[in-house]
């Protein structure tokens, strides 16, 4: 496991439990990278550098903790600048990755199928090409004379043409996928089979409801995004009616834009569903905000408006009457469940078939 340095950014008006909630969650997704956080540090930026986004005190506080730690990255909490990865590189003297590039690395290490592997690509690609870009338009700014001449400018120009061209290539066979994927879908409107979406943040059980109620066997970890490509099994309701449940891809906050353009072959699996399971962790100190971030994945999918059943999971974690009581009292709209232990099961397959089956007929 690498040794990680661990800089979560903060700006005027972020909330201690805000702060929290970000350290934690970042310390996931290391962990998800393989990674072991060996220090977090909060860095406090009212008014970001031109050059290394950090002040001067921030920077030398992290210089001390490398020297101390010596570890073998140090990640950021944020999104960075190619010209502030460059300068703060060359000052640590240390690698130095963002939050958009350590999602991209986790999403490279869980990708297993062709499809899966296509869309980390694309999102990778569409992550490098505005930073070649910028690199390149840093170089034009230098405006000729001695140390600009030479193929540099060239160079540049034909690794971004070649990128372009790739991210053609993989945009053109994702679009042969989604096609598929649309006579798929053609196929079961014919046959009047209806289809349900498993939608949450990221670890909050899916994967292991998904396996409850359909028999199947999908790997499930304690790790961000353990599950990235979609799972389809069948799931027949006490009339008999089959259904087709999908497990889809976590939802995290400030989802990166790459990535959604990068998946949309598997988000509108979600857009055209005849209904979402929507999965929350009662367990998770941050339930409401992440509940926020889901709610604007589907927004920005354009799913917002489908039928939906929200899903608390994980109660086999809330030990206790009167706090089992305070839960029942103040998600009293939830279905509340253990996809663990298979409690609250029966009442969510009951609702399923209500919304599925019973008001359909009524209409």
């Amino acid at each position: 496991m690498e040794k990680v340095l661990l800089v979560v950014v903060t700006r005027p008006g972020m909330r201690k439990y805000q702060i929290k909630e970000t350290v934690d969650e970042m310390e996931q997704l290391i962990a998800s990278s393989n990674g072991r956080v060996v220090e977090a540090v909060t860095a406090r930026v009212d008014d970001p550098s031109p050059s290394h986004y950090l002040r001067k005190g921030n920077l030398e506080k992290i210089s001390d903790l490398v020297r101390e730690h010596k570890p073998h990255v140090i990640i950021f909490s944020i999104d960075l600048s190619p010209t502030h990865m460059r300068n703060i590189e060359q000052m640590m003297r240390m690698r130095i990755v963002d939050r958009t590039g350590l999602i991209l690395d986790i999403f490279a290490r869980h990708a297993s199928t062709r499809e899966g592997k296509l869309q980390v690509e694309l999102a990778q690609l569409l992550y490098l090409l505005p930073r070649l870009s910028e690199i390149w338009e840093q170089f034009s700014r230098l405006g000729g004379g001695i140390g600009t001449r030479g193929p540099g400018e060239q160079k540049l120009e034909v690794d971004r043409r070649k990128i372009r061209q790739k991210i053609g290539k993989i945009k053109f066979e994702l679009e042969n996928v989604r096609a598929h994927r649309a006579r798929i879908r053609g196929q079961r409107k014919r046959n009047n089979m209806l289809v349900i979406s498993i939608v949450g943040y990221t670890n909050a059980g899916k994967s292991t409801l998904l396996n409850r109620l359909t028999g199947a066997h999908v790997v499930t970890q304690d790790k961000l995004f353990a599950t990235l490509d979609p799972t389809t099994r069948r799931l027949t309701l006490r009339d008999g009616t089959n259904v087709l449940l999908t497990d889809t891809v976590g939802f995290l906050q400030d989802l990166p834009h790459t990535l959604i353009e990068a998946f949309k072959a598997t988000l509108e699996e979600i857009k055209e569903s005849d209904l979402i399971l929507d999965v929350c962790d009662v367990s998770d100190s941050f339930l409401e905000d992440k509940q926020k971030a889901v709610d604007m994945v589907l927004k920005e999918i354009q799913a917002d408006g489908l039928k939906r059943i929200r899903v608390l999971n994980k109660i086999d974690s809330v030990t206790g009457e009167e706090a089992r009581a305070r839960v029942l009292r103040k998600y009293d709209n939830y279905i509340i469940i253990s996809a663990k232990t298979g409690e609250g099961l029966n009442a969510l397959e009951e609702r399923i078939y209500t919304e599925l089956v019973i008001k359909a007929e009524k209409r």
